[in-house]
């Protein structure tokens, strides 16, 4: 029998925060102008997997600096 002992602890699955700032109202294109999000990223994020709100968080990102120019 193979003992194995771990140093540390991984945790699965990690809170992210919403990315909401409560200046709710959406653009023209259904994105919201306070947190960048799509009114369907919105809709869904309580259901996303920490992997797809990373992705959501790097896309609103990207939103935000495509509107500052």
């Amino acid at each position: 029998m193979v003992s194995v002992k771990y140093t540390h602890s991984i945790t699965l699955t990690q809170s992210i925060d919403i990315p909401c700032v409560r200046r709710c109202c959406l653009d023209n294109n259904d994105v919201c102008i306070g947190c960048y999000r799509t009114l369907q990223e919105i809709l869904d994020w309580h259901e996303l997997s920490t992997e797809q709100k990373h992705s959501v968080i790097q896309q609103c990102n990207q939103r935000k600096l495509s509107c500052e120019r």
